[in-house]
């Protein structure tokens, strides 16, 4: 393991800190073993756990529906599921949710719990629990949730204006997130679930043709990516607005420490991406979690502070019993 200046070391060490205390505090509000003895003889968490290995059997790309799903919910009112109700001027109709997919996932495993104990466990628990198993099954840390979490009644398109864009720059996204009590070392190791993530062509197209009008690349990205993107993910004329890989091939849709890896050697596929490891302010994080074995623990904290934000339990809110349609 490389060494790291003795500033950084100090950040890490007062993150772990921060991470910690915030996430026991949070979690005051759940419970482990939540359901225990809630749905008669059915195992709630083997429920979705069982579900999720079935998907990834034949569909990967879940882990990254799912936590993309789970950070668009919870950054928008909570982790309250608010982002799965259907209807006009909804979250789900955002220009910025316009890539989540696994809704039907969710409908399938909410389907089978119903059927076990209607009533019983909320559509918000279900992303956080199946998003826990997707991570682990991927190559990523295993990692307690705790749960009972209830479900939104109210879900508007305008407040996902509080969810960062592919394109925003770190001072932004740092103000963002900290608005939301999350820190600039949380944030980094949050945006590490971009090992596993996918984006469209059309949202880096400016980067690989037209970088700010100029006709050409973005030159922070490595000249022989851009071409293979260009050539082979994102040609000129393709029928279909084509999926592209956040992380390196031989390394996609395993939850790793590659993302960071691709962001040194300038293959940040998002403009975000790449400018987390250009900003003087995340760079070292960027060099801290490629170099070091800290990124599995640290994004285990973050991701339960994440699934603790602004949640409902108690008699708050309600526990859905379709995911689409508040009861």
């Amino acid at each position: 393991m490389q060494s790291v200046g003795s500033a950084p070391r100090l950040a890490v060490l007062v993150a772990v800190v921060v991470l910690a205390s915030s996430a026991a505090c949070c979690r005051a509000q759940l419970a482990s073993n939540f359901y225990a003895g809630k749905c008669g003889n059915t195992s709630v968490e083997v429920v979705i756990q069982v579900a999720v290995k079935a998907r990834l059997v034949w569909d990967k790309r879940m882990v990254a529906g799912l936590l993309h799903l789970l950070f668009h919910d919870c950054f928008v009112q909570g982790c309250d599921a608010s982002l799965l109700l259907d209807g006009p001027n909804t979250e789900k109709t955002a220009p910025q949710n316009s890539g989540i997919f696994g809704y039907d996932f969710i409908d399938d495993i909410k389907s089978e719990l119903e059927a076990a104990c209607p009533g019983v466990v909320s559509c918000a628990d279900i992303i956080i629990a199946a998003t826990r198993d997707a991570i682990a099954l991927c190559g990523g840390p295993s990692y307690a949730v705790t749960l009972g979490r209830r479900d939104g009644m109210s879900s508007v398109s305008w407040m996902a204006s509080d969810l960062p864009s592919p394109h925003v720059d770190i001072a932004t996204a740092i103000g963002m997130f900290a608005k939301k009590g999350f820190n600039s070392f949380e944030m980094a190791t949050l945006m590490g679930a971009h090992t596993v993530g996918v984006t469209h062509c059309s949202v880096i197209d400016d980067r690989l043709r037209n970088f700010n009008g100029t006709g050409k690349a973005d030159p922070s990205m490595d000249p022989t990516y851009a071409w293979i993107l260009t050539t082979f993910a994102c040609p000129k004329g393709q029928a279909f607005d084509n999926i592209v890989y956040l992380d390196e091939p031989s390394s996609i849709l395993i939850f790793d420490k590659s993302y960071f890896n691709q962001i040194l050697s300038g293959r940040g596929v998002l403009a975000v991406d790449q400018a987390l490891g250009m900003d003087p302010a995340t760079a070292w994080m960027v060099q801290f979690f490629a170099t070091t074995d800290f990124f599995p623990a640290m994004f285990a904290h973050s991701i339960t502070k994440l699934a603790a934000l602004e949640v409902k339990t108690g008699t708050a809110g309600e526990i859905r019993r379709n995911c689409r349609l508040t009861n």
